[in-house]
């Protein structure tokens, strides 16, 4: 039955309590531990209720309860406290942006992403990808970055996790109430809810618009369940990563195009536009659109003014990454081929590996990739495999550069420590470590902690880790109907002194969640040692879709119900960022098994890292460049192994031979004061060498200077005068892709026949073909290096070589700096690439030619 008429019902809170209102909706809090301690102050059975839900609670909590905290003096004294850091927080004038950048760099950034993971009661991410995007944001806000973020709010987010009696994964959905979160509806000039159109084959979709405030940085988020739309478009975001290809292809459209469309309705104009992965492509062709309607463009020439675009790579398998039928493409994107003045095929050819291939599916990723200035994995091992992967794009080029860079991954510090580990850092590190996390200095006060305090905490977490981890066990066994003997088990599992092994992430089959069971007896051994047990608590959530994953989960809690093991070994369900939280503040070492290199990043280890847990991990993502000797542990090296049951066999009896020999003997070996010297002196050796660099401060810091700051520039610069810059570049493009067949090296002549002395200089001289261009409309380079096996030049060096004569359309190049720093066989080649002011790199444009 519907209503004749709607309210928004808000809590009555008595006047001394009303500052609380700004507190709980801006998420400045959920990393505020002064705050989240204010909450819990409250009601701490109610905060826990509600899913650490601050608007849900004021709206929960009995009216005796706020009345009697607004006579509490303790109580309005701790408001008072967080108010004051709020409006601090929000008013400082000192951030790193202003100090480093002045206050009107005329920089705006949006940064789009499918999903945000910010704090667990807004439940709009479904992992790695999206908790990132959080601490991306909370980044932003706290170094004063002026970024706007842009995602899609879910009605029913993502699923909640029940396992079967068989131990099997089914998924549950819990209806979102928007008006009970930290999110509040954006209206217009007349104050009505402001709604934003996308058209859609044969209708325009209507959205809604709310907004989370994240500190200094909004965050806006599109909505389809409005009465304008038919019944299947308000259910296009319904869930996250839910139903088919086409509802894929919708809410893509949705976050692009309308993502888009509302920041003009809010007056926002972005000078970059950073795409978290390739969900949000289709902004691209809007924005293009748009050029072209304004400034009375061509499709090239709009294409080259839309030129502020970043895009960053999260997956390291094709697979993994947007693919839409033909078919598909047509039917939603069809217009804007018809606006570009494009045939079908053309059209889909900004999505195609082979351009040629009609029957290749459109990728997201080849779109991003295509048009962004800047492109980037999310470590240096990933930004490795991406060049690998997407080299097709550009044939003949070398693969260290093509142009798809790195920006390692981090965490937001404060989002991820403890309290405890918070207090020791504040009075030993001082205040620094939360404003300046990136500075290695800083950390180095790790040493000045003393160790007895240093151990304590982390003793305490691991307490706390283990209730929790009983708690949550002995609550999913009576949801699943287990006999009361097997849940009155679940109140003695672990024990809070042994060594405490964590693993929580994505349940997918790469991250072998199952390497530790590849010898049962053995790690039976493991675990029941008498003088060193080590105990295991997993968590994590496979995708709807995936029965591998699934089967993992399944295998675990098969293992547990074992009298044997179940004590030792503990699988917590319904994984979401609580449960991550508790587990990385707690476990004393963290575990990580993926099958290099399929990890892009990895990021719940640096999560660990700065609550003094030890990692213990294959190198892969992140942590094939964090590890070095003292700071954890590797298991293997950085071989490959075409055997795959080979390399679980071989890493899994290295993991063994890691747990017995090394990692157990090292926190077992304590002094007479009780102290495990050998363990907290690596402690101190991860916290001072892994948390200033492993952290979104850093990371968000390289792309405003790597990527922000330039592709801003660019933007303006392309844009300026009517995009008459924009226009020549594609004048000049046009110009030399139609003369490129015809340029060629014509003759290589170099001054020496013979061998050559280390380091003696040689002469290199190059006769060019320009077909008409001209000696700066390209670069002719000295290609050089010493000779592989195979007889190729392996990590080739480049010289710049200048012209030196001309004779109508052959010029002469030459270079006098050749010279090789070691002795052996070596070569050199000379290559040609286009060159023009405003190209970012001169490999955009996929033309060489080799001589």
């Amino acid at each position: 039955m519907k209503p004749l008429k709607t309210y928004a019902v808000v809590p009555k809170l008595p006047t001394e309590l009303e500052p609380l209102r700004s507190v709980v909706y801006d998420l400045h809090w959920s990393w505020n531990h002064a705050a989240i301690g204010l909450f819990r102050r409250l009601d701490g059975d109610l905060w826990e209720a509600t899913g650490h839900n601050p608007v849900l609670m004021l709206g929960s909590i009995a009216q005796d309860n706020l009345d009697a905290a607004a006579a509490d003096p303790a109580f309005l004294t701790h408001l008072e406290r967080v108010v004051d850091e709020f409006e601090t927080y929000r008013q400082s004038q000192t951030t790193w942006f202003e100090r480093t950048h002045g206050s009107d760099p005329g920089l705006r950034v949006a940064y789009f992403s499918l999903e945000f993971g910010i704090t667990e009661c807004l439940s709009i991410f479904g992992g790695g990808l999206g908790i990132l995007a959080g601490d991306h944001l909370k980044s932003a806000s706290d170094l004063g970055i002026p970024l706007t973020g842009v995602g899609l709010l879910y009605q029913e987010g993502y699923f909640g996790q029940r396992l079967n009696e068989a131990g099997w994964q089914t998924e549950v959905y819990e209806p979102n109430d928007f008006h009970n979160l930290p999110v509040e509806l954006v209206t217009n000039a007349e104050g009505d809810p402001l709604t934003v159109s996308v058209p859609f084959p044969g209708r325009e979709v209507v959205a809604l618009v709310w907004k989370a405030q994240v500190g200094r940085v909004e965050l806006y988020l599109l909505d389809t369940n409005h009465d304008r739309n038919n019944a299947e478009d308000r259910r296009i975001t319904d869930r996250l990563y839910g139903g088919s290809r086409e509802t894929r292809m919708k809410q893509e459209l949705l976050l692009g195009v309308g993502g888009f469309r509302a920041l003009e309705l809010l007056g926002i104009t972005p000078t970059a536009y950073h795409m978290n992965e390739g969900h949000s492509a289709f902004l691209v062709l809007e924005w293009i659109a748009r050029l072209m309607d304004d400034n009375d463009m061509s499709f090239a020439e709009a294409k080259e003014a839309a030129s502020g675009l970043v895009f960053t790579t999260h997956t390291p398998v094709p697979a993994g990454h947007d693919y839409f039928q033909p078919e598909l493409v047509k039917r939603y994107l069809g217009r804007y081929a018809d606006h570009y003045g494009l045939s079908l095929d053309d059209f889909l050819a900004l999505g195609r590996r082979n351009p040629g291939d009609r029957r290749e599916e459109f990728c997201n990723t080849i779109l991003a990739l295509d048009m962004a200035s800047y492109s980037n994995g999310v470590s240096k091992l990933h930004g490795v495999v991406s060049r690998e992967m997407w080299t097709g794009l550009w044939p003949d080029h070398p693969v260290d550069e093509i142009p798809i860079t790195s920006i390692t991954n981090g965490v937001h510090a404060k989002s991820w420590v403890s309290q405890e580990m918070k207090d020791l850092y504040d009075r030993y590190l001082g205040p620094q470590w939360r404003e300046e996390p990136a500075d290695a200095a800083v950390w180095k006060r790790v040493r000045d902690i003393p160790l007895a305090e240093l151990w304590r905490t982390r003793e305490r977490r691991r307490e706390r880790l283990v209730a929790f981890a009983r708690r949550r066990l002995s609550r999913q066994l009576a949801m699943r109907g287990a006999p009361q003997a097997e849940i009155e088990v679940a109140d003695v599992v672990l024990d809070p002194n042994a060594l405490t092994v964590g693993f929580a992430r994505r349940f997918a089959t790469y991250k072998r969640a199952d390497l530790i069971l590849q010898d049962v007896d053995r790690l039976l051994a493991i675990m029941q040692d008498r003088d060193r047990p080590v105990q295991f608590i997993f968590a994590g959530k496979a995708h709807p879709a995936d029965d591998g994953g699934k089967r993992l989960i399944q295998k675990l809690i098969e293992l547990t119900r074992n009298p044997d093991v179940r004590r030792h070994l503990v699988f917590i369900a319904d994984y979401d960022m609580s449960v991550t939280r508790t587990l990385v503040q707690g476990a004393d070492v963290w575990l990580n098994t993926p099958v290099r290199p399929l990890e892009a990043s990895g990021t719940s280890g640096m999560k660990a890292a700065v609550n003094g847990v030890l990692n213990v991990s294959t190198l892969d993502g992140w942590w094939d460049e964090a590890y070095e000797d003292g700071v954890g542990w590797a298991i293997g090296r950085r071989e490959t192994h075409p055997d795959p049951e080979w390399r679980d066999r071989f890493e899994a009896h290295a993991l063994y031979d890691l747990l017995e020999r090394d990692v157990a003997p090292l926190f077992y070996d304590r002094g007479v004061d009780g102290l495990p010297r050998g363990w907290l002196a690596r402690m101190q050796n991860a916290l001072t060498k892994l948390n200033s660099q492993f952290n979104t401060h850093r990371m968000v810091r390289e792309y405003t200077e790597n990527y922000y700051l330039p592709a801003g520039a660019r933007q303006q610069r392309m844009s300026a005068n009517g995009g008459s810059r924009a226009r020549d570049l594609s004048g000049w493009k046009e110009r030399i892709r139609g003369s490129w067949s015809q340029i060629r090296v014509v003759d290589i002549e170099s001054a020496t026949a013979g061998d050559v002395v280390v380091r003696d200089n040689i002469t290199v001289r190059a006769q060019v073909h320009l077909a008409g261009m001209t000696p700066d409309q390209v670069a002719v380079e000295l290609y050089y290096g010493s000779l592989d096996p195979s007889g190729n030049i392996a990590g080739g060096e480049i010289e710049l070589m200048e012209p030196v004569e001309s004779s109508g359309d052959s010029h002469w190049f030459e270079t006098k700096a050749l010279s090789f720093a070691t002795s052996g066989k070596h070569g050199f080649t000379v290559r040609v690439l286009p060159h023009h002011r405003d190209l970012v790199n001169p490999h955009e444009l996929g033309l060489i030619r080799w001589g």
